[in-house]
């Protein structure tokens, strides 16, 4: 049996079930920047000719600044970090795998898609004694902690000791870099960033691992030619030099975070995690309220091994805001399918 694994977005179910169009939603079930990065204009040639060899350099270069990549180190650029994920097990060989979990499911599917054993674990818990890798998402999702530099630099060294590997998803790293392992890197571990999520352009996919050489050439070598489409790569040698947008746009999050930990607070929720660009939130009566956000069109992002909990994404202005706050009044108090039906024509 194929395992299904869920993730945030899906708005056309969501529609298919509960109707309008696609305006009509608040799609917070993503951690996705609701405010993205102003597209540059992009030259016909990056849409008409294949991706040449100077603009795949110019993007690596960019990355490399952007990231903090030390000399010695190779960047791999893929169309999006799931790609690279993907690729892992096909370079790392590995058949027992540990995860630091809950987490984003992929890492454990992909392995397991392998045959590989997965062992799921909590934070601070042992490693089984036959795991020859350890993969990480830091800061975590769906709840946004944060693992110091200094313990993932021991559990690299653990993992070395028994000739293994450590893997780090950093697709939530962008707002906190302070966070990232990318300056220290082990030669033992792999880093993946993900561009999509804080420049909020998740359609364009591109995503990036940094690692050393020999593993960087493995996994071009499975990428194979034209792994990024041109435009891609102009935009996003455009985006992550921007250090003015990035600055402004890190602390821009994190004050939308903490507006949006408030509200949920007020209307009963625990919060149980954050991060910048998501709330994870607990609440008893946590799966009739995300079926009643959804009856007046918003989407969040529910858990079927976390009942009790949701996640919610930003949102992008103060009147989408005020649309969560009302909703949330509204589900709270139990009010009936009119009501719905009026409060979507007001936000029409």
């Amino acid at each position: 049996m194929v395992e299904r694994i869920a993730h945030g977005g899906g708005l056309d179910a969501a529609i298919a079930r509960h109707g309008g169009a696609q305006a009509d939603w608040l799609d917070l079930s993503t951690g996705i920047n609701p405010r993205s990065y102003p597209l540059p204009p992009i030259e016909s040639a990056a849409w008409q000719r294949l991706p040449d060899h100077a603009a795949g350099e110019a993007l690596k270069q960019a990355a490399r600044a952007c990231y903090r990549v030390p000399e010695g180190l190779k960047i791999v650029v893929a169309n999006g970090t799931q790609a690279l994920i993907e690729l892992l097990p096909r370079v790392l060989d590995a058949n027992q795998v540990a995860v630091v979990a809950p987490t984003y499911g992929e890492h454990r599917h992909v392995w397991r898609k392998t045959g590989a054993t997965v062992s799921e674990i909590a934070r601070g818990e042992t490693i089984p004694a036959a795991a020859k890798v350890l993969v990480i998402v830091n800061p975590n999702n769906p709840d946004g902690a944060v693992m110091p530099v200094e313990q993932l630099l021991a559990l690299a060294e653990e993992m070395r000791a028994r000739d293994g590997w450590l893997v780090v998803d950093e697709a939530f790293c962008d707002t906190s870099p302070q966070a990232s392992l990318v300056p220290v890197l082990p030669e033992n571990a792999i880093v993946l960033r993900s561009f999509g999520k804080f420049f909020g352009l998740a359609g364009l996919r591109l995503g990036f691992a940094v690692c050393q050489p020999k593993l960087a050439d493995a996994l071009e070598a499975l990428l194979g030619p034209w792994a990024v489409s041109g435009p891609a790569m102009a935009v996003g040698s455009v985006a992550l030099p921007d250090s003015p947008w990035i600055g402004e746009t890190r602390q821009r999050l994190e004050a939308a975070s903490q507006r949006l930990i408030r509200l949920l607070e007020t209307h009963g929720f625990e919060v149980c995690g954050a991060h910048p660009l998501f709330v994870l939130a607990s609440h008893g009566q946590a799966p009739a309220i995300a079926e009643g956000l959804a009856q007046r069109h918003i989407l969040v992002r529910s858990f079927a091994e976390m009942p009790g909990r949701l996640r919610l994404g930003l949102c992008g202005s103060d009147a989408e805001l005020q649309r969560l706050d009302t909703a949330l009044s509204q589900v709270m108090a139990g009010e009936t399918a009119e009501t719905v039906t009026s409060g979507r024509q007001a936000h029409g």
